[in-house]
């Protein structure tokens, strides 16, 4: 990743975490005093983004640093496993809330204040989704950023399950349902923890395949297989054999060509291969890029 992509990175998870900061406290502060528990899990959760922001932060400055006599490959599996206990502490918050909203529902419900959950489901909700959308703009090529969007994006989905069960909550209240508007509160933690499951899987998912050097997403690769045949076209080579792998900011792209041995030398090696990375390019990685060319086909195996 570029200079420039770092510093935007960095600013995006810097303003991130701020915003995060404000708004978990406010939450929090306004869940507690009205006893409305739907507003104390959106703080909760919130706090928890706001400690991944941090951690985000260091990590992406961390990897930023390059190499090391310690380290000599970097230090960019920092995101991946960045991204996977993201997902590991939203999953956590998720069935925390989920456990606590049945305890509610066992006991009774609970009296909330549709006014308050409609006016501060409709703020929250403007402000996540005004955040998602400056940090995709601000640093588009970043997991670590893709991460906090995914968190962003999730916070703004239950703002509006807020609003809309606080809509269902006059109703009730108005049509002198009053006992079933106990329930909307712990209803609503519900509904919200099954709608925002997918966030944590997918995180899980991307950080444990990275860390396990599995494959790239279906973007990249078709990125890879492109480039790498505009090459072999160029240079008039055989179909090769491709592998990559991404960790954080790194792509590890290794191809075998099978060639005529005496026809090739060194020197023109090095020249497919800097045909490669150059090809990669655009994607805006740091490419480590191997290409092997051999007269000997058990070679790859």
């Amino acid at each position: 990743m570029s200079q420039p992509a770092l510093r935007a990175e960095g600013r995006a998870l810097r303003v991130s975490l701020w915003v995060s900061a404000i708004t978990a406290a406010g939450a929090l502060i306004l869940g507690v005093l009205s006893g409305t528990r739907i507003i104390v899990f959106d703080g909760a959760y919130m706090g928890i983004g706001l400690i991944l922001s941090a951690v985000s932060l260091t990590a992406s400055s961390a990897s930023a640093a390059g190499p090391t006599r310690r380290f000599p490959f970097g230090r960019d599996a920092l995101t991946p496993f960045v991204v996977l206990i993201q997902g590991i502490a939203v999953a956590a918050t998720l069935l925390v809330a989920a456990a606590d909203a049945v305890l509610v529902i066992r006991d009774g419900g609970a009296p909330v204040s549709a006014a308050i959950i409609a006016v501060y489901g409709a703020v929250t909700a403007a402000v996540g989704f005004l955040v998602a959308w400056w940090m995709r703009r601000a640093a588009p090529d970043s997991d670590l950023a893709g991460a906090e969007i995914a968190q962003w994006r999730a916070g703004a989905i239950l703002s509006v399950m807020m609003v809309l069960g606080a809509g269902v909550a006059l109703i009730l209240q108005g049509q002198g349902l009053v006992d079933a508007a106990l329930y909307v509160d712990p209803v609503l933690v519900l509904i919200a923890c099954l709608i925002l499951a997918y966030i944590p899987v997918g995180l899980i998912r991307s950080g444990l395949n990275e860390l396990l050097e599995g494959a790239p997403s279906k973007e990249i690769d078709a990125a890879i297989t492109e480039a790498v045949h505009a090459v072999r076209k160029q240079y008039g080579l055989q179909e090769p054999l491709i592998r990559s792998g991404k960790v954080g900011r790194k792509l590890y792209v290794e191809v075998d060509f099978v060639v005529a041995g005496s026809e090739w030398n060194i020197g023109q090696e090095d020249a497919v291969r800097r045909a490669v990375v150059a090809e990669l390019e655009p994607l805006g990685l740091d490419v480590w890029a191997y290409v092997a060319l051999t007269a000997d086909p058990t070679l790859f195996e």
